[in-house]
């Protein structure tokens, strides 16, 4: 689990296809996870100037592989005890959005963040939104889009900065609409009533 809180940018030096090799100050250990760019993944290598991820089947096919290339945002997965800052991150990508409008205001930057269609019923006006790692507030939803307003410490402190028309990004929506999303379509499929127990399954899950 991660807060969506970003820790470092570091660097992908290189990308196989397989392994990626990321320079960084962080020392985790192997078999830790580390939430690169919003992609969990876990560490297979230790090396002088960082550590090796390893990428599966599965995150090849969502994220393109310029998102595991260049300069990259980290968050080490949270620890029983940290402190709980951003919202509930599982470093699952849903889909990659583009960036399809930028405008900047007296003290905050607009993001407009264009996703497919399919994924707006689970992004939340005033709910939380992971875009490339970074934990943030949905503030207006459309049809295929999201605006977000940014604080210029955020921007600056982030790869937001470098972003562009154009730009593309790793998108995690929201637990708990795909969550109750799921459980009423598997109600409505199943045509039984949400009984006491499901109730207590789904919060122990939690």
């Amino acid at each position: 689990m991660f807060t969506g809180l970003i820790r470092e940018i570091g660097e992908a030096t290189s990308n196989d296809g397989k392994e990626i090799k990321i320079k960084s100050s962080l020392k985790p250990k192997i078999g830790d996870s580390i939430a690169i760019n919003g992609i969990c993944l876990t560490v297979t290598a230790i090396n002088s100037d960082g550590f090796s991820v390893e990428a599966a089947d599965e995150t090849r096919r969502v994220v393109p592989p310029q998102k595991l290339q260049g300069r990259v945002h980290l968050e080490p997965a949270m620890m029983m005890g940290d402190r709980f800052e951003g919202h509930i991150v599982q470093g699952h990508v849903d889909t990659v959005g583009t960036v399809s409008g930028i405008k900047s205001g007296e003290n905050a930057v607009e993001f407009i963040i264009s996703v497919e269609p399919k994924y707006i019923k689970y992004i939340i006006p005033k709910g939380s939104i992971t875009v490339d790692g970074v934990s943030l507030t949905v503030n207006d939803v459309y049809e295929d889009s999201c605006r977000l307003t940014i604080i210029p410490h955020t921007v600056e402190n982030t790869l937001f900065k470098d972003y562009k028309i154009g730009s593309r990004v790793n998108i995690e929506t929201d637990m708990f609409a795909r969550y109750i999303e799921h459980i009423l379509s598997h109600r409505q499929s199943h045509k039984k009533d949400l009984k006491w127990q499901d109730v207590d399954a789904i919060q122990m899950s939690f």
